[in-house]
Protein backbone atom coordinates (compact mmCIF):
# COMPACT_ATOMS: atom_id res chain seq x y z
CA UNK A 1 0.00 0.00 0.00
CA UNK A 2 1.33 3.43 -0.90
CA UNK A 3 0.11 6.77 0.37
CA UNK A 4 0.08 9.20 -2.54
CA UNK A 5 0.93 12.40 -0.68
CA UNK A 6 3.36 15.23 -1.11
CA UNK A 7 5.15 16.96 1.72
CA UNK A 8 3.38 20.21 0.93
CA UNK A 9 -0.03 18.55 0.94
CA UNK A 10 0.66 16.94 4.29
CA UNK A 11 1.89 20.21 5.80
CA UNK A 12 -1.15 22.11 4.53
CA UNK A 13 -3.45 19.43 5.91
CA UNK A 14 -1.74 19.52 9.30
CA UNK A 15 -1.93 23.32 9.36
CA UNK A 16 -5.67 23.24 8.64
CA UNK A 17 -6.29 20.64 11.37
CA UNK A 18 -4.15 22.65 13.80
CA UNK A 19 -6.10 25.84 13.14
CA UNK A 20 -9.44 24.05 13.55
CA UNK A 21 -8.37 22.54 16.88
CA UNK A 22 -7.04 25.91 18.07
CA UNK A 23 -10.31 27.61 17.15
CA UNK A 24 -12.25 24.96 19.07
CA UNK A 25 -9.99 25.70 22.05
CA UNK A 26 -10.77 29.41 21.65
CA UNK A 27 -14.53 28.74 21.55
CA UNK A 28 -14.29 26.61 24.70
CA UNK A 29 -12.33 29.41 26.37
CA UNK A 30 -15.08 31.88 25.46
CA UNK A 31 -17.64 29.50 27.01
CA UNK A 32 -15.70 29.50 30.27
CA UNK A 33 -13.68 26.28 29.90
CA UNK A 34 -10.08 27.44 29.89
CA UNK A 35 -7.62 24.93 28.46
CA UNK A 36 -3.83 25.29 28.68
CA UNK A 37 -1.86 25.74 25.45
CA UNK A 38 0.93 23.24 26.19
CA UNK A 39 -1.17 20.06 25.71
CA UNK A 40 -2.52 21.55 22.48
CA UNK A 41 1.00 22.16 21.18
CA UNK A 42 2.11 18.68 22.23
CA UNK A 43 -0.90 17.19 20.44
CA UNK A 44 -0.07 19.03 17.22
CA UNK A 45 3.52 17.75 17.31
CA UNK A 46 2.34 14.19 18.03
CA UNK A 47 -0.14 14.40 15.14
CA UNK A 48 2.56 15.66 12.78
CA UNK A 49 4.99 12.94 13.87
CA UNK A 50 2.35 10.22 13.47
CA UNK A 51 1.42 11.46 9.99
CA UNK A 52 5.04 11.48 8.83
CA UNK A 53 5.58 8.03 10.37
CA UNK A 54 2.55 6.60 8.51
CA UNK A 55 3.72 8.08 5.21
CA UNK A 56 7.21 6.64 5.66
CA UNK A 57 5.85 3.20 6.61
CA UNK A 58 3.51 3.08 3.61
CA UNK A 59 5.98 3.86 0.88
CA UNK A 60 7.40 7.30 1.46
CA UNK A 61 6.82 10.57 -0.28
CA UNK A 62 5.69 10.98 -3.86
CA UNK A 63 8.69 12.65 -5.48
CA UNK A 64 7.91 12.67 -9.18
CA UNK A 65 4.82 13.62 -11.11
CA UNK A 66 2.49 10.93 -12.42
CA UNK A 67 3.02 10.25 -16.11
CA UNK A 68 -0.23 8.94 -17.54
CA UNK A 69 -0.11 9.15 -21.32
Amino acid sequence: MSVDVTRGGLLVGLAIVGVIVYELRTVLDALGLSLPIVPYLAGVFVLAGAAVWVVILTGGWRTEADETD
